[in-house]
């Protein structure tokens, strides 16, 4: 459905390439949503029948639209086989782990989707750029990552990975309405504004992450978030059309116990009703 950024392509940097002028229109994106939504419904039921399992991971510049898409996934899905893990700094415990391992602790059972706000790639990204990452750690850790997905994708784990980009001025207004409003002031952190400040350092960092870890069994969709509804689509309609690709979506039919035990309710509620 999305089109997917080359990574690998040897000319110009994975965030030079996109088209950070894209929309959709209100109308279009609300029946397209609609549809997604929709699907996503279908693909959880399925997911619990066959047992597949998926991870999806949402990365990207602050405010650039990572909670509102994953909102929209989440409203339609049954918290039963859903998850969504907010992946913040790692806490002291974890230090004294490889980095990897509390993600381990977070992957999906049989039939069940994960989704990661922010992931194992903090360690090339944010680590990398503020030095809590020792440069032969963060150097290693691109290979460590690829062989990661791939144990996971071996195992039959689909991998979905997001990555959203807005330019500076759209990330500006973006902090103004959240300053600016009471309700979206806690979406802010201190973090957000150091970040801005070290901007190159992060799209270089980025690139790099983008074109070493976009791998055939865990490809990068790299997005232009300038226009949030034309992001959602793009991010929300790809993760929806490979979580279900191979995957047979129509509902199975009912346990003819739990046939007969519903007609046999209904049979006794008529019965209550006339007496």
């Amino acid at each position: 459905m999305a089109h997917h950024e080359d990574t690998t392509h040897a000319g110009h940097r994975p965030l030079d390439r996109l088209d950070m002028g894209a929309k959709l229109d209100k109308a279009l994106y609300e029946d397209r949503l609609k549809a997604i939504q929709l699907k996503f419904q279908e693909i959880q039921q399925a997911y619990l029948h066959t047992g597949d399992s998926a991870v999806v991971v949402f990365e990207g510049w602050d405010a650039a639209g990572k909670g509102g898409a994953i909102r929209r996934m989440s409203a339609v899905m049954d918290p039963r086989g859903f998850k969504v893990w907010p992946i913040a700094a790692p806490t002291p415990q974890d230090l004294q782990h490889h980095y990897l391992s509390r993600f381990w602790a977070r992957l999906p059972a049989t039939g069940e989707i994960c989704v990661f706000d922010r992931s194992w790639y903090g360690r090339v990204l944010v680590e990398r750029v503020e030095g809590f990452a020792k440069p032969a750690e963060w150097g290693r850790a691109y290979g460590e990552i690829n062989e990661f997905e791939r144990l996971l994708t071996d195992a039959g784990t689909r991998i979905v990975k997001i990555f959203l980009f807005i330019d500076a001025d759209e990330q500006m207004k973006r902090f103004e309405d959240r300053m600016n409003d009471p309700l979206k002031r806690w979406k802010l952190s201190y973090e957000d504004f150091r970040n801005r400040d070290k901007w190159s350092e992060y799209e270089d960092a980025a690139n790099e992450m983008l074109e070493r870890t976009s791998s055939h069994c865990a490809p990068w969709l790299v997005v232009p978030a300038n226009d949030k509804r034309h992001a959602r689509i793009e991010a929300l309609g790809t993760i929806a059309d490979r979580l279900s690709a191979g995957v047979d979506l129509s509902p199975k039919p009912a346990d003819p116990k739990l046939v007969e035990q519903y007609e046999r309710m209904v049979k006794d509620e008529k019965k209550k009703r006339k007496t």
